[in-house]
């Protein structure tokens, strides 16, 4: 199976029709048909289904997307990796981050080194911890910034000298507005948003037996869709200090919880990975700031 023929099926995929995908990548259309033929033949699974003006995937293609995706993902971030390994000035970094205040660490190490390298280029994806971790064990990222403490049997790690507070997010006309901190037992009356990791290891911390007493109407990996929610009267959100600007024109405030309860924050690679010049360059400026 060859990274070209992958190209050409995910830029089928894309467009839904033979014709046009043929016009894009600039090869004639029963060239690309005769191509998806063979990987059809080849994966012994039939990966399209084919109307008179367009296609659309089987089951197994969308299968097959998926793979592929991760595939010419890799095999791109390769290309880059050798592109940069002759020259220092520029290059590309791949970082994974939870959402995090804290995240200002990153930019710091950043704002520094563009200072001496404007051509480094950094693609930085969000998510929970599972899916950046997951992400950075194929191979997808050099680094990941995560907000529960790493399995060390896997990866390197610095710590970040700050910690994440968390508290309640709600809208300025919620009743709970008028208490200085909130409590376990001030939460369970309102649907709750929350990330799933947080209702998986962290909440369970501050609610003990009252876990399974929270409200939990909807869960988000990202804080800012779910003070959208909070926004419209659904509900209230438990999650980081910072995460979502507060100002005296806003629609939403923020209380702290008690008992407090704080999330660290950890920069992880992989044990033995060997980087490119310029995310070396990255673990150093990061050392240096976070030691």
């Amino acid at each position: 199976m060859e990274i070209r023929v992958l190209r050409y099926f995910l830029e089928i995929a894309r467009e839904g029709n033979m014709t046009k995908a043929a016009g894009r990548l600039h090869v004639t259309q029963p060239t690309l048909s005769k191509q998806m033929k063979e990987l059809e033949q080849e994966l012994g699974k039939k990966l399209f289904r084919r109307g008179s003006t367009s296609v659309s995937l089987t089951d197994e293609g969308m299968l097959l997307r998926k793979r592929a995706e991760d595939l010419l993902a890799m095999a791109d971030k390769i290309e880059n990796e050798f592109r940069s390994l002759d020259e220092i000035t520029g290059g590309d970094i791949y970082i994974g981050c939870a959402e995090s205040y804290l995240i200002k660490y990153l930019a710091v190490a950043v704002r520094q080194l563009n200072e001496e390298y404007a051509n480094i280029h950094y693609h930085i994806t969000s998510g929970d911890t599972e899916q950046v971790t997951e992400s950075l064990d194929r191979g997808l990222l050099d680094f990941a910034f995560i907000v529960e403490p790493p399995d060390l049997s896997k990866y390197n790690y610095l710590e970040v000298p700050e910690q994440d507070t968390w508290g309640v997010l709600m809208r300025n006309d919620c009743p709970l507005v008028e208490k200085s901190f909130i409590e376990v037992s001030d939460v369970l009356p309102y649907p709750v948003f929350c990330s799933e990791q947080s209702a998986k290891v962290d909440l369970p911390r501050w609610c003990g037996e009252h876990i399974d007493r929270l409200n939990i109407m909807a869960t988000f990996n990202l804080s800012g869709n779910a003070a959208v929610f909070a926004k419209e009267g659904l509900g209230i959100v438990l999650t980081f200090d910072k995460l979502i600007e507060i100002s005296e024109d806003s629609d939403l405030c923020f209380r702290q919880i008690i008992p407090a309860l704080h999330t660290k924050m950890y920069v992880i690679w992989k044990k033995y990975q060997v980087f490119t010049p310029v995310a070396e360059l990255l673990l150093s400026e990061l050392k240096k700031i976070l030691k």
